[in-house]
């Protein structure tokens, strides 16, 4: 570089000159190159998408690949050398006029345009018009430009680019062919930043470009952003401490023990790592993002594997995924993002930013590990549709219909009479009886018969009937299979 010269971007210097260029945006560039070999070019296009994905690097494209004269491929790709392809990049094209919305966005702005379109192009096949942001135009501009929008002379192209497309007029996208351009997957960006290493002569760790990529959240130029900021900062050695730090994300390994310890009901680790994160200056805001991601990639691996092309990790990091998704049911799943939406909702808001984040995953804690009551009475039908066992399991719990009751008082609460029917036993041989979770068992006692009458109506279960429900083995083994279930009492 010369003494004196301003070093330039890297979102300048690696822009993108040809549609082979392009990143991330395929569906897009096949139509646009089958248009202008078919001769099929609309009168207007539309370009939708978020912040820094390509929007008006297209368009520019677009238009060099219309007026480029070169003689091999003529209107296909352009060439990058031609006249009209070097004024095009230079942004000095008589015939590619730019208008930023954002500042001209009144109809005396846009009557220049309504004039030029009637004169043709000076050295180009077309005149072409990108209009950048273009929901910023007043209704009065857009209806001022709506009779050459829809019928303009052949040699007229427009080209609009918008980060709000539900701001667009009806009546305009109607008369355009819309394209709606995708957030750039973390792996195409990822792998776009190591060829741009590899020009610069930076060496910069796999992982910290991995965590660029989760920063720029699918834009090209806000990741090209930060490795050039980031070379500034370190020089040409960049390391993941060094873009956790400087952007304040948190690193990969951190969000997956930060997932482990909410699954497995592990509050301590949790108050400790939001207790670390907050001292390190972490975005605490950007944690529930990461989080609620991660809890998506766990809901996908549940779902359609480790192969799936939404699941954007290593390979690494998909065996931590699918060894955790292993370890929770899906229902759990489901209830912990439905709660992180929730915490992410009220974030917005909220002052207090780390004492909801600790309050939302410590609930989040308590569903992954408290067991419910469908889990129960499902693991309870499984159990009687397997056959296993000879006791039956009272209709309560069996979700069956109960059997009807004996007749009794009218003041006495009709749902106590199933709960206090003596067990229908059947014989069965001698064991030793499995400990509930809360009540120490005692020693094992014979079946009691059932009386020739029914007790009289109680709110409580006599000792020798709670004694009996404790006892058994088929109870005990669902109590005893479902993390975080304790008996208390029978009623």
């Amino acid at each position: 570089m010369a003494e004196g010269q301003a070093a330039q971007p890297l979102s300048l210097k690696y822009r993108p000159m040809t549609f082979d260029d392009v990143v991330g945006q395929e569906h897009v560039v096949r139509t646009l190159r089958h248009a202008i070999e078919a001769g099929r070019v609309a009168n207007a296009y539309l370009f939708i998408g978020p912040r820094g994905i390509g929007k008006t690097t297209l368009s520019r494209i677009f238009a060099k690949a219309l007026n480029c004269t070169h003689e091999l491929a003529p209107g296909i790709e352009p060439c990058g050398k031609c006249v009209n392809c070097r004024e095009i990049a230079a942004g000095n094209s008589f015939d590619v006029i730019e208008l930023d919305a954002a500042s001209h966005n009144k109809v005396e702005d846009v009557r220049p345009i309504i004039e030029a379109v009637q004169f043709k192009p000076a050295s180009s096949k077309y005149k072409i018009f990108i209009i950048d942001e273009c929901h910023m135009l007043s209704a009065a501009a857009w209806n001022a430009l709506l009779k050459t929008l829809e019928e303009p002379p052949p040699h007229v192209r427009f080209v609009f680019a918008t980060t709000e497309g539900d701001k667009v007029l009806a009546t305009i996208v109607s008369r355009c062919q819309r394209f709606d351009l995708r957030r750039i997957l973390t792996k195409d960006i990822v792998a776009r930043l190591k060829y741009i290493c590899a020009k610069e002569g930076v060496d910069a760790e796999e992982d910290a470009l991995l965590a660029i990529a989760r920063g720029a959240e699918g834009g090209m130029r806000d990741a090209l952003s930060s490795l050039d900021q980031l070379i500034s900062f370190k020089g040409s050695h960049v390391t993941e401490e060094d873009a956790l730090g400087v952007f304040g994300l948190i690193s990969r390994s951190a969000l997956e023990n930060l997932a482990g310890a909410i699954l497995s009901g592990d509050v301590p680790a949790i108050l400790q790592a939001i207790e670390l994160f907050d001292s390190a200056g972490k975005n605490m805001r950007r944690l529930s993002s990461e989080l609620m991601a991660y809890f998506r990639d766990l809901v996908i691996v549940q779902t359609l594997g480790t192969n799936s092309k939404s699941l954007e990790t290593t390979q690494e990091q998909a065996a931590v995924l699918e060894r955790q998704a292993k370890g929770v049911h899906p229902s759990r799943l489901f209830r912990i993002c439905d709660l992180l939406a929730e915490m992410e909702d009220k974030l917005r808001y909220a002052l207090s930013v780390r004492t909801i984040i600790e309050m939302s995953l410590i609930r989040a804690s308590r569903i992954a590990t408290t067991a419910t009551v469908e889990e129960l009475l499902r693991m309870v039908r499984e159990l009687k549709a397997s056959g296993a066992g000879a006791v039956s399991i009272p209709a309560a719990i069996a979700n069956t219909p109960p059997p009807q009751p004996q007749p009794q008082p009218p003041a006495q609460p009709a749902p106590l009479q199933t709960q206090h029917q003596p067990l229908q036993t059947q014989p069965r041989p001698p064991q030793q009886p499995v400990p509930s979770p809360a009540v120490q068992p005692a020693p094992t006692t014979a079946a009691v018969p059932a009386p020739p009458t029914p007790p009289p109506p109680s709110h409580s279960i006599s000792p020798e009937r709670k004694r009996e429900i404790l006892d058994d083995k088929i109870l005990n083994d669902i109590l005893v299979s479902i993390p975080g279930s304790i008996v208390t009492d029978l009623r």
